[in-house]
């Protein structure tokens, strides 16, 4: 699919180019210690991010996808839920910058005996790590190790609040196919009440020059949605009228403590993505879905499989993002 050409960098984005020996320093300073929001980039750093992930998404695939940028710096990999996407994909981001990975697990941790979860930190921050990846159930969470230790934090997933690489990813992955994010309409369709995903995309998108549409039913929209500057609907088929990209999201059951729905029968009726009903948005959009889907709930097998699905784009842009993720806030710790 073809777009508009990109615009030209501002004066904080800066291409990163690749040599056999890896990334070229990035200039200026980076401002950020850690990276809790999405929120939190300006236009210019975002860019800058995404320029930089497409130097790595090269590197990708390469025959020998490695590259010695962060050698002799290591990574810890603390998630408190469950992950494929985000934790493989962070883990092989930071292999393949030749850095040390280690993973932990709560269930493995000593939060199962009682210990609190700064105790932990400030255990792992005397291990003398580079950079921090966590994800956990309670919103805040990211922000409170990051304000209570000394360890840079990237934020993995916390609880409802944010997922600021996935938005990073999901504005590569749209950028890839439409060449730029200016002017886009992007629906994001399904439990935004839940959904770190829907808060981070709106904030970044936004600031990328996109417009943002929530649609959900009333129980799994939040109040005041629009204070985060989107279009809010609760209906499904005025949100993909003239779409440029279409982001499902899973109904989040594990987070649900009451009657939200029906039944999920009667959510995917009304709010599952058809190929029907991808005919209102434009005919060259796109289709996302952060994973995991519930396939025949918010969208179709045939939908999810189609010519317009960019899934597993999203997927592979998750290891080129997340490398320039770790490239950027490890330079930050080395000045």
């Amino acid at each position: 699919m073809t777009g508009s050409a990109p615009p030209a960098p501002d004066a904080a984005s800066a291409t990163v180019p690749l040599d056999d020996f890896g990334p070229a320093s990035i200039a200026p300073p980076w401002r950020h210690r850690s990276l809790l929001t999405a929120a939190e980039l300006s236009r210019g750093e975002a860019l800058r991010l995404l320029d930089a992930a497409e130097s790595f998404f090269e590197v990708s695939r390469r025959s020998v996808r490695k590259v010695p940028a962060l050698r002799g710096k290591t990574l810890l990999n603390v998630f408190f839920e469950a992950s494929t996407r985000t934790r493989t994909s962070f883990e092989l981001a930071g292999k393949r910058l030749s850095m040390d990975v280690v993973n932990l697990s709560g269930s493995s941790s000593s939060t199962t005996k009682g210990e609190t979860l700064l105790d932990t930190i400030k255990t792992l921050e005397a291990m003398r790590p580079d950079l921090v990846v966590i994800r956990h159930a309670a919103s805040g969470a990211a922000e409170y190790v990051a304000r209570s230790s000394g360890v840079a934090v990237i934020n993995g997933g916390d609880g409802t609040h944010e997922h600021p690489t996935q938005a990073l990813l999901d504005a590569f992955t749209i950028r890839k196919h439409k060449g730029a994010l200016e002017g886009l309409t992007v629906a994001i369709c399904g439990d935004i009440l839940h959904s770190r995903v829907a808060r981070s995309n709106a904030a970044l998108l936004s600031t990328l020059g996109a417009r943002v549409r929530f649609a959900a039913p009333h129980t799994l929209l939040p109040p005041h949605a629009e204070v985060l500057g989107v279009e809010v609907h609760d209906r499904l088929e005025p949100a993909l009228e003239g779409a440029d990209v279409v982001m499902m999201l899973r109904v989040q059951r594990e987070r649900l403590s009451g009657v939200f729905l029906p039944t999920m029968r009667e959510y995917s009726r009304t709010f599952g993505l058809s190929k029907a009903r991808l005919a209102l948005a434009k005919p060259d959009a796109i289709v996302m879905h952060p994973g995991p889907m519930n396939r025949g709930v918010e969208i179709s097998p045939e939908v999810a499989d189609g010519a317009q699905s960019v899934i597993l784009d999203q997927v592979e842009a998750g290891v080129a993002v997340r490398m320039a993720v770790l490239y950027t806030y490890a330079a930050e710790q080395a000045g």
